[in-house]
């Protein structure tokens, strides 16, 4: 069983490359196209901050001195790529009967066990990565384990306080002066930075109390986009949303996800970010912690086999490295239903 392993398809290069071509359900963040992604040779990275200083000028004596400026500051901040491994193996007794040497099909046949548990724990760390770049959306990574990355102290900011969405208040306007509220706060954190909108994730219960709010209601039944309001929750629910609709500028959608009976985005909560804000969320991959590996650009996913000491079977691993954050945590907001 061990020559057949030796066969250079089992080496990490092309089981890396297997793995990374797997079929993945991707998770709602992962399909919105917000994470840069980019590949370093190193563990950690290095954030480089300039803060531009605006002020306003006061008024001076004619001939005197003026007002001295302020010099821009610069800080960096280094953050570690967290390591996530799976274990497993592939025993020589379920290879029973693929053992020839040199025989392409006994290959193909032991690679197809190789893939069937590497696709299962291909899914597990899909889903990792996307708890932790939701966690990047709220501004507070927390990982399986209980630890947590706190992009608000890392970053030296305070999280804005979160916003009550009064939705039983029957003023008229309410709901849309609130949205008004959440601009102009992101367009005031970002300054000159660019961005083409506000996308909201939304928990069950604070979508429902959304779509059946009088105001938001009255603004699509005189539409055609009243079909919005009936379709809510079959339009995307495949896509890791249950349904999605605007109003006020924002896009409102009713984030589809959880582990066990644990939601990722509580039910009476939302969470606000801006799209299309240049660099705003990225993704780091790093390079896995093998000698082939070291050193190198790092890729998405690893996957590698090797002997176990008694010879009755390969050990089996799958490990991503991998860092999601955003590098303005202040313009994340969270909201909450509710007075």
């Amino acid at each position: 069983m061990l020559d057949l392993f030796r066969n250079p398809a089992f080496g990490v290069v092309p089981l890396t490359d297997a793995i990374n071509k797997l079929k993945f359900v991707p998770g709602r963040i992962g399909q919105l196209g917000i994470f840069r992604t980019r590949s370093v040779a190193t563990t950690s990275i290095l954030l480089e901050e300039k803060n531009g200083i605006l002020t306003l000028v006061a008024p001076t004596p004619r001939g005197g001195p003026g007002q001295t400026a302020e010099k821009p500051k610069r800080s960096v901040r280094s953050l570690a790529v967290p390591h996530f491994e799976i274990n497993d193996a592939v025993m020589a007794e379920e290879v029973q009967g693929v053992r020839a040497f040199g025989q392409e099909s006994a290959v193909e046949m032991v690679m197809d066990k190789v893939s069937e548990r590497s696709q299962a724990h291909s899914q597990s760390m899909d889903a990792t990565e996307e708890y932790a770049r939701l966690g990047a959306v709220k501004g507070i990574i927390t990982y399986a384990d209980g630890s947590t990355l706190n992009l608000f102290n890392e970053f030296g900011v305070t999280q804005i306080d979160e916003i009550a969405w009064d939705f039983a208040n029957k003023k008229d306007g309410n709901v849309r002066a609130q949205c008004g509220a959440v601009y102009r706060l992101m367009a005031a954190e970002l300054g000159a930075v660019p961005f083409s909108g506000i996308h909201a994730l939304c928990g069950d219960a604070f979508f429902d109390a959304l779509i059946k709010n009088n105001e938001v209601r009255a603004t699509y039944l005189q539409q055609q986009d009243a079909a919005q309001l009936r379709e809510a929750y079959v339009n995307n629910g495949a896509s890791g949303s249950f349904g999605s609709f605007n109003f006020g500028g924002i896009h409102f959608e009713n984030y589809r996800g959880q582990v066990g009976n644990t939601a990722f985005v509580d039910t009476d909560k939302a969470h606000f970010f801006p799209v299309g804000a240049p660099g705003l969320f990225s993704t780091v991959y790093a390079p896995a912690d093998y000698n082939e590996t070291v050193n190198t650009m790092g890729k998405r996913l690893y996957e590698k086999i090797y002997p176990m000491q008694n010879d009755k079977g390969m050990h089996l691993d799958v490990q991503m490295n991998a860092l999601s954050y955003c590098t303005r945590p202040r313009v994340l907001i969270k909201g909450k239903q509710g007075t």
